[in-house]
């Protein structure tokens, strides 16, 4: 199977095809398109030998080449979704002559299987194996896999009357913003799909006809890569993965082909994505991903346009804010306690003017209105992805597609088990060789878990101590613009440093999930993927939310009082928060958190490290811009797709955008705005990852799949747990339980004129623990014998000073009562909707119904016509004519097209 141009060595089924060549994706012949790559290196030769003609690069080419074979040939350790990245969990070596073997051997598999493969070689330094499946064997794999193929039988998907006047009306509006992709049919016209029989294949719409002048992508693009890569899996131990993790290929990927201008493309951000043409591209699995990540971003509109309206309601109410004007009133001369011991001294509540009027911005009655809102668009939002979903299986012919159908057993599973078996056989008895297959190890994993969790309390803790320590230095500093901006520099600093910690942290929790799950020895794919998914969404869910969580209850409650503080690590007192609450440190710390990580992390992370590799590797090629254009255009398609990164799966978009949802819904009481931020981000986000998936990284293999799999479930567990946080965030704290309490309990008018007086305890200055008392006690140009501080105890002068008050009680009944109710009025009004509104649209089910009566229908006429044949050719044999009124069977058409 030589040719006599040397470097190339092809193997063919049909020995008669023409010699075209051609750059692109296709053999020589130029016909046969090529449907995957395998990659390997080539050991240089001993002695002088035969050398190809073909090879008369200059040195800066050759230079380029091999550089760019081994960044092609190299890739970090990345969730499982590229045969290389597989490969690197189950690491081996053989020397060059075992590697040549295993080749060979490997290549005459897959002769026998019917594959057609070429080689190239011309580059002298890393080899390319070219597969193609023909025609025939993708029937047969097409049978095997019971894919469900278009038939040449369609339908009107119709609707109710005005229903489709509504979708007429809407799609004639929204024209411009769908993209301008060619559809092979209109959009209420399905074909009836049917598990592909070799036995009637005239009733499909695909030929070999066709596909063999390249009109067809046969069997639709991901079905081919997925029968072929299943072909080339073959086993455990000869499959592609082990001879990737073996050295004895480089690379394996399919090539890329289309997808740019309408997908990628940040000119159409504002326009809908082409979901058909992405899952037929990529697969569903793929698909899916970016469909979710498009209604998702649909939906933050209306949650982002509330979220304004209740922050600008904010705005326009802060002058009428009695609180915010009594704290800003100089006439009521409220002396503070010190914040701090010692260094600190007392200060006036008028200083605080400022913070109290932008807390108003986030913490009014409408914070309340627009969590229960918040709530219930998470609830809409899960079911209208619900629905979306089911219209997808519909349109994609997934609705009989069971997923277990696309779980195989992983290698190293089986390597690990066979490993097992064989200690057992030479150390246990014949009898107790049944437990051979226990292979997870629970106990390190166990202790791992719970040492990474504490690791991230003990680091929030750290920042906790450095809030204490840089507020006492900057009250005790010499400069007075420090003095001046406490509070600001404490919050804005702190804030910036748990999102450095957060970052670091994201990367080291995403290898340590990925270790403690390869301890396990996951039995299945889909097995791996859940359990691997699960630990680092926890992780780094923790590593995420701590600190919010710990501004949002714990701080300011764990303080004591003025005389009896609570202390920490030695003499660190306790945080308290400002008068006007914590809720505004909540706020900067999640919009810091938020911003930062969609900025830094999601964004300049995935633009920036990408443009930096690639000017590094020019660098290192030493070409000028024209040699690399040049080098470029004399590339072949598998070289430049050989230069791409392996793909690394979705997981990881998939889990920004979750940590994202948290965000918007978690503690929206206390940021209003974050929907509004999200919504930008993902506008960038989806053109972001369309680039990447097609211009950054090599093509995936074509996965199925029916629905996100555990990602909905966590997002199901999130939005309930919305409700509960954002019922605490409100009752515990914020200021409107007290406000709410004070003005139909306390207030003499009805009003919350007297609520600051009220909402303040008195402390005498006498009572202060020997060397806690203030350094300058005369900074404010008096003597201070009574100051002030935000709590409901009572005064020095009654017969239980400084005990909790009555009204402390009544205001922590009030906010457990809010707790309860807010929970279950919210639960029970997302369970109403979620049973209001049906999982499966009315008309898919009507259609879906339909569809099977009229492929019954075809299958009888199919019957039909084939008794109809046989006694025509009955009565042809015994020279009976036809009967005139009887007119003969038409012959089938056969140029349908495929879609």
């Amino acid at each position: 199977w030589v040719l006599p141009s040397v470097g190339r060595v092809s193997i063919y089924a049909d020995e008669g095809s023409p010699m075209y060549p051609r750059l692109g994706p296709y053999f020589s012949d130029g016909r046969r398109r090529v449907d995957y790559v395998l990659t390997y290196h080539i050991q240089k030769p001993s002695s002088t030998g035969h050398r190809s003609s073909k090879v008369t690069e200059t040195n800066f080419i050759r230079r380029l080449r091999r550089s760019l074979s081994m960044r092609g040939s190299k890739a970090p350790l990345q969730p499982k979704d590229d045969p290389e990245i597989v490969a690197q969990e189950q690491q081996g070596s053989y020397h060059e002559d075992d590697k040549r073997f295993r080749r060979e051997e490997f290549e005459e598999n897959l002769l026998d299987m019917g594959l057609e493969m070429e080689k190239d070689e011309q580059v002298g330094i890393i080899g390319f194996l070219k597969i193609h499946a023909p025609w025939n064997i993708l029937c047969r794999e097409a049978e095997f896999m019971k894919l469900k193929m278009p038939t040449k039988k369609v339908f009107h998907l119709s609707g109710s009357l005005n229903l489709e006047k509504i979708r007429l009306f809407i799609h004639k509006v929204t024209g411009p913003l769908h993209p301008k992709v060619d559809d092979n049919q209109p959009q209420h016209i399905k074909s009836l799909s049917h598990p592909f029989s070799r036995e009637k294949q005239h009733l499909t719409r695909c030929t070999k006809a066709k596909y063999s002048m390249g009109k067809v992508y046969i069997f639709n693009i991901r079905h081919k890569l997925l029968g072929l890569y299943l072909k080339l899996q073959c086993s455990f131990l000869t499959g592609i993965t082990s001879l990737l993790a073996n050295g004895v290929y480089a690379a394996a990927y399919p090539l890329h082909d289309l997808l740019y201008e309408q997908w990628a493309s940040y000119s159409v951000f504002y326009k809908y994505q082409p979901i058909g043409l992405i899952r037929k591209y990529f697969g569903e699995k793929v698909g899916l991903y970016f469909a979710w990540l498009g209604v998702y971003t649909q939906m933050l509109i209306p949650a982002s346009i509330v979220g304004v309206i209740v922050f600008l309601y904010g705005c326009a109410t802060v002058d009428d804010n009695i609180p915010s004007m009594e704290i800003c009133d100089p006439r009521n001369n409220i002396t503070m306690c010190p914040l701090c011991d010692h260094a600190c001294s007392y200060w006036k509540l008028m200083t605080a003017c400022g913070t109290a009027r932008a807390s108003h911005l986030f913490d009014n009655p409408a914070t309340v209105f627009f969590s229960v809102f918040m709530a219930l668009w998470a609830v809409l939002f899960m079911e209208h992805w619900k629905r979306r979903q089911m219209r997808l299986n519909y349109v994609w012919d997934l609705t009989g597609f069971g997923e277990e159908e696309e779980d195989h057993n992983r290698a190293e599973y089986e390597v690990r088990v066979m490993q097992k078996s064989t200690k057992k056989e030479h150390s246990l008895p014949q009898v107790q060789q049944t437990a051979v297959t226990t292979l997870y190890l629970r106990r390190p994993a166990h202790r791992w878990w719970v040492g990474r969790i504490t690791a991230t309390f003990a680091i929030v803790f750290g920042v906790i101590l450095y809030r204490i320590s840089i507020k006492t230095a900057l009250h005790v500093s010499t400069y007075p613009a420090a003095r001046s901006n406490v509070r600001a520099t404490v919050k804005t600093t702190a804030a910036i440093i748990y999102l450095i910690i957060i970052i670091v942290l994201d990367e080291i929790y995403a290898a340590v999930a990925r270790w403690l799950t390869t301890l396990e020895v996951p039995k299945t794919d889909k097995s791996f993927e859940e359990r691997l998914i699960f630990k680092t969404f926890i992780l780094k869910f923790v590593n995420a939310f701590t600190p919010i969580v710990y501004l949002a209850f714990f701080r300011g409650r764990l303080v004591g009082r003025p005389g009896k503080y609570l202390y920490v690590v030695g003499s660190y007192r306790m945080e308290e928060c400002a008068h006007a609450g914590c809720l505004m440190e909540l706020c900067i710390q999640l919009c810091i958190t938020m911003l930062g990580k969609q900025l830094i992390q999601n964004n300049l992370f995935e633009i920036g490290i990408p443009k930096l590799k690639k000017l590094l590797q020019r660098k290192k090629s030493e070409l000028d811009p024209k040699q690399q254009e040049e080098l470029n255009k004399s590339l072949q398609a598998y070289e430049k797709d050989h230069i791409l990164c392996p793909f690394i799966g979705i997981n990881p978009e998939y889990m920004e955008m979750i940590i994202q949802f948290g965000m918007v819904t978690l503690f929206v009481a206390s940021f209003p705005l974050a929907p509004l931020f999200a919504l930008l981000n993902n506008i960038i986000e989806i053109r972001l990852d369309a680039k990447k998936f097609v211009m950054e990284l090599r093509r995936p293999i074509a996965a199925k799949a029916k629905d996100i799999g555990i990602w909905y479930n966590l997002l199901r567990g999130l939005s309930k747990l919305a409700v509960i946080v954002n019922a605490f965030v409100i009752a515990f704290t914020s200021d409107f339980i007290p406000r709410l309490v004070y003005q139909y309990t306390y207030s003499p008018d009805g009003t919350m004129h007297g609520f600051i007086n009220h909402s303040l305890s008195y402390f005498n200055v006498s009572d202060f623990e020997p060397g806690t008392d203030p350094v300058e006690p005369l900074n404010l140009g008096y003597k201070v014998e009574i100051c002030r501080f935000k709590d409901f105890r009572e005064p020095p002068w009654s017969s239980s000073p400084y005990d909790l008050a009555k009204v402390f009680w009544v205001v922590l009944a009030a906010r457990l009562a809010f707790v309860i109710v807010f929970q279950n009025v919210v639960m029970l009004m997302s369970d109403f909707m979620d049973w209001l509104i049906p999982d499966i649209p009315k008309d898919i089910s009507l259609q879906m119904h339909k569809e099977k009566i009229l492929m019954v229908e075809l299958f009888m006429k199919e019957e039909q016509g084939k008794r109809l044949s046989a006694r025509d050719n009955h009565d042809h044999d015994y020279g009976n004519a036809p009967s005139a009124n009887i007119s003969p069977p038409q012959p089938r058409s056969r140029q349908a097209n495929c879609y």
